[in-house]
């Protein structure tokens, strides 16, 4: 008997890869987002920006299609040795030990340079390598509390719409509360009581305060799939109702948990950049993108903007890129669209 081969239906994650790979701005956007995670990855390793620390540069050297500061460009260059005394009885051994001291590469002074690609801060450092290591703060800031925030929202939606009852009315209360206050107002509030600074403190502070609308949308959604067949086959088969919640219903579920999460990574990165601009955010030593902004806000007034322009640059290419790659993927995945 002759067997005839049955087509097997795509899912949904391939039917919405396939509606990504048609869109070009959706897949140059996903492009951009991972040569930054690339980066990321790379400065955390300390394979590239690892010495940005480091004063290669003169105080505010200027960019180098600038040029040169003629101002600056003295700094630049090792002071010229002073000229012998001839009634320092001394200066003799001086001199000796000195050249002594450089020849063992003990007294050896790099000359800082007058110019770089993207400049240098007050302090020397290049603003480039800076620029990379603040991403590198903000980002992961941003896709921490992003995912705290989806994971309690994701819990608390679940319970709530799957059992109903007092349990939702509870979950709607604190929802009522979160909402009520504005969102700005409610993360410096959280700042101020918390009074500590630091990268864990920021990712506790918008994970905290940013759960309420991966929540509204879970809870819908359980709600609508607590009542389909396959559930209500669970429950008859015995299936617990964690095992209902989490194992059944949730991956049926999890789109639109990935595209909450892709739209709080871009509202994560610019309330950690404001929170650094305004002191509650990154302690003194940590760079992001905030303290660069912070930073460059002084420097405005002498006219060194590339710090500015760096920071802002970065932050407003990732945050154009992840928004809409975000919306691609939300049409990519909007049942409506099969």
């Amino acid at each position: 008997m002759r067997q005839m081969n049955q087509a097997v239906s795509p899912g949904l994650w391939a039917l919405a890869w396939r509606r990504l790979r048609a869109d070009r701005v959706a897949m140059a956007s996903l492009a951009v987002v991972l040569l930054f995670l690339l980066s990321v990855l790379l400065s955390g390793a300390g394979l590239i920006a690892g010495d940005w620390e480091d004063e290669v540069a003169v105080n505010y050297a200027p960019p180098t299609l600038m040029g040169p500061d003629p101002s600056l460009a003295a700094l630049a260059r090792p002071a010229a040795p002073a000229p012998p005394n001839a009634f320092d009885p001394l200066a003799a051994d001086i001199d000796a030990l000195k050249a002594e001291l450089a020849r063992k590469g003990r007294a050896t002074q790099a000359v800082k340079a007058a110019t770089l690609p993207f400049g240098a801060d007050k302090w020397g450092h290049d603003v480039l390598k800076k620029t990379i290591k603040g991403g590198q703060t903000s980002i992961v800031v941003g896709l921490v509390a992003a995912l705290v925030a989806v994971a309690l929202g994701t819990l608390f939606g679940a319970v709530s719409g799957f059992y109903g009852g007092k349990v939702d009315d509870l979950f709607n209360w604190f929802y009522s509360i979160f909402t009520s206050i504005p969102s700005i107002l409610m993360i410096l509030t959280v700042a101020a009581v918390l009074q500590t600074r630091g990268v864990l403190t920021i990712v506790l502070i918008l994970g905290l305060t940013g759960w309420t609308g991966p929540y509204r949308l879970m809870r819908a959604e359980y709600i609508k799939h607590k009542a389909r067949e396959y559930v209500m086959a669970a429950d008859a088969i015995g299936a617990s109702g964690w095992r209902r919640m989490f194992s059944h219903i949730l991956p049926n579920v999890s789109h639109v948990a990935l595209v909450q999460m892709s739209i709080l990574v871009v509202g994560f990165i610019k309330a950690e950049v404001i929170l650094s601009f305004l002191g509650f955010g990154v302690p003194v030593g940590v760079v992001s993108w905030g303290s660069m902004l912070n930073e460059a806000q002084n420097e405005l007034i002498l006219g060194k903007w590339w710090q500015l322009a760096a920071a802002a640059s970065a932050m407003a290419i990732l945050v154009t890129a992840f928004s809409l790659f975000a919306d691609a993927l939300r049409d990519a995945l909007d049942p409506k669209l099969k």
